[in-house]
């Protein structure tokens, strides 16, 4: 999960933040950019325990529906990481929020 104690994927040296989701829109990225990974999984984040700013924005693109998407501006502690499940692609084709999730 990165060195130092601390998430920091190559987005946030790109383009100034982590890209995250929320229960309800966690498929929707997956569905879009990761269609047919089978390495994926899905961090359950405590905002509480992140140091960084946390801002809810418009995705890149903007999701027609408005929806916004929590974006971290800085690195994770991986204290904050509270929680690691499995995200495969289901069977039909596409991803769905696993069951360790979808009933909170």
């Amino acid at each position: 999960m990165g060195e130092g104690g601390v998430y920091r994927p190559a987005s946030l040296g790109e383009v100034g933040f982590i890209h995250c989701s929320d229960f309800g829109t966690a498929t929707l990225p997956a569905n879009i950019r990761y269609r047919g990974r089978t390495d994926l999984v899905l961090l359950e984040i405590d905002p509480v325990k992140v140091e960084a700013p946390v801002r809810w924005e418009d995705g890149a693109p903007p999701h027609p529906e408005g929806i916004w998407f929590p974006h971290v501006y800085g690195p994770v502690p991986h204290a904050a990481v509270v929680g690691v499940h499995e995200f495969p692609e289901s069977d039909g084709g596409g991803f769905r929020l696993p069951d360790s999730l979808a009933h909170r």
